[in-house]
């Protein structure tokens, strides 16, 4: 029986939920770089959004709310489920 490329690319990516190997390498990128994480994850968009949240946090609030960046984006990359 052949197989489509889409349940090969399912069964090549079925370890992306959460709690997997990538999304914890993910989540600690993350948490030292807002953004980080989801760019490794390949969510270009939701990367820079994270960056750029938490660089605007940092200088607005002068070092004191920047950590809500970081928390949330470690959060978002350890919970994100790939699309299958």
């Amino acid at each position: 029986m052949a197989t489509s490329p889409h349940d090969q690319y399912h069964d090549e990516f079925a370890m992306t939920g959460q709690g997997s190997t990538g999304n914890v390498i993910a989540a600690v990128c993350s948490f030292f770089a807002p953004g980080l994480g989801q760019l490794v994850q390949g969510r270009i968009l939701t990367a820079l959004v994270h960056f750029l949240l938490a660089a605007i946090l940092w200088v607005v609030t002068f070092g004191t709310m920047g950590w809500i960046m970081h928390i949330w984006s470690t959060i978002s990359a350890a919970r994100w489920r790939g699309e299958y």
